[in-house]
This record gives C-alpha cells, structure tokens and sequence, in this order.
C-alpha cells in the first residue's frame, strides 16, 4: 500500500502544532494576569493578591512547562519531514527563530526560576520585575513566531534565486502585510484564554464557597477584561479578514463555501461543502450579509473558488466549518461578557449559580476558538508553505517514504499523549488543592522527591513587611462572624 508523505507530513505537523498552540496561547495571558497580581500585591499589601499571584503562578509552571516540551519537536519536524522548505527559507526563518529563542526564550528562562522560587527570597520590587519579565518574554516570543508564520501566509521582503529565498527587506519580511492583524489577533486570543480560564475557576471555587473574596476579585478583574476584549477581538477579526480577502481571496472564498463569484454573497449558517462537484448542499443563509461582512457593502463583490484551478484550491469544508465553530465561540464569549454586566447589580454575579456554572464550561470555549483559528489560517492556506512561492509537494523532504511520516506520527500521538495526561494529572492537583494549600505535608518527612510531585503542596510565603499573614478566612473563604472582613464580602468584593 502506498501512503502519501506530504499528506502524512501535514497531519503529524498539524497534530504537534495544535497540541502545542493551546499552551502558549494560555500562558501569554496567564504570565500578564500573573504580573498585574504581582503589582496589585506590591502596591495594596493585601493577602489576597498574594494567594492569586502564587496559585496562578504553580498553574503557569506545569502549562508553561508542557509548552516547552510540546514545542521543541516542531523544530525537529523542519528538518526530518519539511527539508527542502527548510533549506530555502533558511536565510529568513533562521534568523527569525533564532531572535526568539535568544530575545524571548532566554529571557523567560531567567527570571522564571525567581518568580517561581524567590517570593521572600529576593526584594519584593525584584519579584514583581521577574513576573513582568517573564510575560514580556511571552509577547516577544509571539512577535517572532507571527512574524515567521504570517511570512509563509504573506511573503514579503525576499526573492527566490536558485531554489533559495534572499531577504531584500528585513522591515518588509518581518512587518509582512499579515502580520499585524494576526498578531494583534492572536494576543486578544490569549488574553480572552487567560481570562476565561481564571474566570471558569474562580467561578468553580465560588461554587464551592472556597476563599470568596480571593475568588471574587478574580471573577471580577476578568469579567472587565473580557467585556473589552471580546468585542474588540470582533473588530480586530474583521481587519484581518479584509486583509486576507486582498492577499488570500481563495482563503476567503473557503471560509464561505463561495464557488462563484458574484455580488450579494449570503452568509451560510449551514451548508454541506461539495468540493467534488464545486457546490453546496443543503444551504441555510442570510442574504447579501457575507457581501456586507466582507466588503462592507450590501452587493459587493466576493471571489469565488472557480477562480482558482481545483488542484490549488484548499480543503473547503475543514476551512469553511472551522471559521463557523471559531465565530460561534465568540459569539458566546460576547454573550458571557454582556450577562456578567447585567448580573453585576447587587453582586448577583457572584451568587448566580446557572452563570457561574456557564463560566466552567466556557473555560474551553477559547481553547476551541484558537484551534479552529489555526485550522482556517494553515489549511486555508493549502496547497502552499509558501503563499503563491512554494507548495507542499515541493517543500517535503524527497527522501521521506509514507511508511517513515505514518511511523513517527504514531509515535508522536503516543508520547504526547502520556505528556498531556501527567499535564493534566497535576493540573488538576493544583485546582483541588486551591489557594487555600495543604497544610499535612510534613516538609521534614515528606519532601517530595520529584518537581511535579510537589502540584499539591500549597505555595509558602512570608507576607511583605507590614502585611498580615492570617488573611482572617476560614478555609472555606469565609469571614469569622466581627471580622473586618465581613462587610467586605457582603458588599460582594470589589
């Protein structure tokens, strides 16, 4: 039986990268959520911020950790499955990825150490500069990375000459037409992930009666971010998808199942893509509004995909099913963001139990919302690596058989499955202890003996100078009946 190599290449790439993006998409966010903790703490002294900064910051550990480990095989993917792309663009992606590792990667690695281990053990005006490190290395890491990959999408600043790309333009290859909406795009998307993740959690805790007033501050802070971003994150999408109707109109023409072009395009809320015959069946639309979307013009023009010879054209119903999951995501995360406003009136969203419940669950929404994200930008992209350049047929390595691509796929899925499982194991060890620790860990007796092994053990910290150490909660997040934190949690938290 003969097996495809480059079909085979796609799907291992396409499996490691989407396994690997759910983690640097939630950490970006996460390591800025974890910085404006650190500083809230550094300013106000109150406990809470603390207890938020440190649970946060063991979350981050273990995601940050299964990133790093998820994402060193892409490279290696460069080289044994994608050798003669590799070999041609090495003037530009060389560079570019060896800019992230020295400015992002390094800089991460540094001062992660002291944001992890030096609470108590360096000045607290040191700690807060570690955290805010660490996320600044976060957003250098994502500048490169989008750069590289809106390259491929939007080639720009080069020249092919004997089989090789020269740059031309550095300012043009990096600030290439795509980038600065995909990059803008993707770091709202990593702040509406960190957001809803934290809001998902404190909502499950609110549930629980677990540190109320921690938890409320939490829910709270991220209610007003997603109110901004998700909205924002809208317009943003709506940028970005004119620019590709300029430089990928074939992308377009997918994402909306359109074979022909023409004026007053309905928007398709469902449809049965048959690329065979270059129709659809079953079609249920909105008149004219795809026109309007997308040119901003109720009978604008959109192209279709009978522009393009069907061996160039991509994989219509994974791109065009894709865009709808990703936009109903949003959709939702728009909904969430409106009904916390509402809820906010008597401290109702803190007490909602039907809302707080809603909140766990769209905890994964964008997580769905950025796969489906990536499924339309590189599938869209198909037949080429490099947009109009180069196509996958040409960029795959000549000597890789089926059988080799099928082989290290399979035992790709089979080690990233045991990584996501320990990952999730002491994840989940980390949410169930909470912020509150585990005090029966005899620290003499009992030390752990691996890095993970230590997910349960609560976060040990000396308050800064003049801070109370007894936050006067009961475990349960609950005031003492006289506390003076009593009529803080009547008037629902901040």
């Amino acid at each position: 039986m003969d097996l495809d190599p480059v079909l085979l290449s796609r799907i291992q790439f396409a499996f490691v990268v989407s396994f690997h993006a759910i983690f640097p998409v939630f950490t970006i966010g996460l390591a800025s959520y974890i910085a404006v903790l650190e500083g809230l703490a550094f300013r106000t002294d109150n406990p809470a911020w603390v207890k938020l900064s440190a649970f946060w910051t063991k979350v981050f550990a273990i995601v940050f950790g299964m990133g790093v480990v998820s994402g060193i095989v892409m490279s290696f993917q460069f080289g044994t499955n994608w050798s003669n792309f590799s070999q041609a663009s090495a003037n530009f992606l060389g560079p570019m990825l060896s800019y992230e590792v020295v400015t992002a990667f390094f800089l991460e690695a540094a001062f992660l150490g002291v944001l992890l281990f030096g609470r108590d053990k360096v000045p607290k005006g040191v700690h807060l500069m570690s955290a805010i490190m660490v996320a600044t290395g976060t957003f250098i890491s994502a500048f490169w990375i989008l750069s590289a990959n809106s390259w491929m999408q939007t080639p720009a600043g080069v020249e092919l000459r004997e089989g090789m790309f020269h740059v031309t333009s550095w300012s043009e290859a990096i600030f290439n037409p795509s980038f600065p909406y995909r990059f803008a795009h993707m770091i709202v998307a990593s702040f509406l992930t960190g957001s809803f993740v934290v809001a998902g959690v404190s909502a499950w805790y609110l549930l629980l009666g677990r540190e109320v007033e921690a938890n409320r501050k939490a829910l709270s802070m991220c209610l007003w971010l997603i109110l901004v971003l998700a909205p924002a994150q809208a317009v943003i999408g709506d940028f970005h998808g004119l620019n590709t109707l300029e430089h990928q109109p074939e992308k377009v023409a997918a994402m909306e199942a359109n074979w022909e072009t023409q004026s007053n395009v309905p928007l398709l809320l469902f449809a049965i893509p048959d690329q065979e015959n270059q129709t659809n069946h079953f079609e249920i639309g909105i008149p004219s509004l795809a026109s309007l979307i997308l040119t901003h013009e109720w009978d604008g023009v959109v192209p279709g995909l009978n522009e393009v010879a069907p061996e160039n054209q991509p994989p219509v119903w994974i791109v065009f099913w894709s865009f709808r999951i990703m936009v109903a995501m949003g959709v939702l995360m728009v909904l969430a963001a409106l009904t916390g406003l509402f809820l906010r009136k008597g401290g109702r969203v803190y007490q909602t139990k039907w809302y707080l419940q809603f909140l766990r669950v769209m905890s994964i929404a964008p997580f769905l919302a950025v796969l489906t994200g990536w499924f339309v930008t590189e599938t869209g992209r198909a037949p080429w690596l490099v947009y109009g350049i180069m196509n996958q047929a040409d960029a795959v390595t000549p000597s890789l058989s089926g059988w080799m691509a099928l082989f290290t796929l399979i035992g790709y899925i089979i080690v990233y499955a045991l990584v996501f499982t320990a990952g999730v194991y002491y994840l989940f060890r980390v949410l169930q202890v909470g912020l509150e620790g585990d005090d029966s860990i005899d620290e003499e007796h009992d030390r752990p003996m691996r890095p993970f092994s230590a997910a349960h053990v609560s976060f040990e910290y000396e308050p800064y100078p003049g801070v109370e150490k007894d936050m006067n909660l009961s475990p349960a997040g609950v005031p003492p009946t006289g506390s003076s934190s009593s009529s803080s949690s009547k008037n629902g938290g901040q």
